[in-house]
């Protein structure tokens, strides 16, 4: 993908990033909910009497206001230690330390998995609900939203310095730029720092069609100025996240 390459898309990629800035995808929810906005304030009565595991928690933003909802259990889970000591001490400082574990690694068994943000950036998605599907009860469920995908125009997040400039650009360019710019060996998308996979909404659909799980629903929310372009035709480029429930297959799944 990317039809600009070679030296001559290099040097125009470096004039564009003068005058444009690089595009981080961050959304401001100061004062607000990121689960609430994603879920629906529904989402406290759902979780209420649940033990629930906040995958790849970072600082614990979200396990932290699950635990302040009443949600009785909180386990944040991350590969880093950092974020985690710092979600330890917000725990604290919020009065919820007694109901939130944060850890590297857990074989707790859970009713729920909440999964932000985090599917467009894992290295291997397949292998994350595999581990997911290891950490759920068989009543479990797994709640995920994620985005943007791929197609999106910000799709790229930091490489998207104009809207779909990471389809524009080849990898190689882009990658070459990264290097200069941050002086991280990466010569892949996958190789920067926090990961990006690549992942549409048709690709992810198969992923989870080949795995342990089911969807037991799945909704590609569009990008509120494109809304009225969305269609199952352009659904790739103008859905700005995706929010899902995800089931196992292999048991007689009933609704919690």
């Amino acid at each position: 993908m990317g039809i600009i390459s070679g030296e001559v898309g290099y040097k125009l990629l470096r004039r564009l990033v003068k005058v444009c800035p690089s595009n981080d995808v961050t959304t401001a929810y100061d004062g607000v909910s990121k689960m609430e906005v994603f879920f629906g304030p529904q989402i406290w009565r759902d979780l209420a009497d649940k033990t629930v595991i906040d995958f790849g928690c970072e600082a614990g933003i979200e396990a932290i206001d699950m635990a302040q909802h009443g949600v009785r259990r909180v386990i944040g889970l991350d590969i880093r230690e950092e974020p985690l000591e710092m979600a330890r001490v917000a725990a604290k400082k919020a009065g919820v330390d007694n109901s939130c574990l944060f850890t590297t690694q857990t074989n707790e068994k859970v009713d729920v998995v909440i999964s932000l943000d985090a599917f467009e950036h894992f290295a291997d998605p397949a292998a994350m609900l595999k581990v997911m599907r290891g950490l759920l009860k068989d009543n479990g469920y797994v709640l995920a939203c994620f985005g943007p995908t791929w197609y999106h125009p910000l799709g790229g997040h930091g490489f998207s310095i104009f809207p779909w400039s990471h389809l524009v650009f080849s990898e190689s360019v882009l990658l070459r730029w990264y290097r200069e710019d941050t002086g991280r060996p990466a010569y892949h998308f996958e190789e920067v720092t926090g990961g990006l996979n690549k992942l549409t909404l048709r690709r992810f659909k198969k992923i989870v069609a080949q795995s342990d799980f089911k969807f037991e629903s799945i909704e590609p929310v569009p990008i509120r100025k494109l809304k009225f372009l969305a269609n199952s035709l352009t659904r790739e480029f103008t859905t700005a996240v995706v929010k899902c429930k995800l089931v196992p297959k292999s048991t007689n799944h009933q609704q919690l």
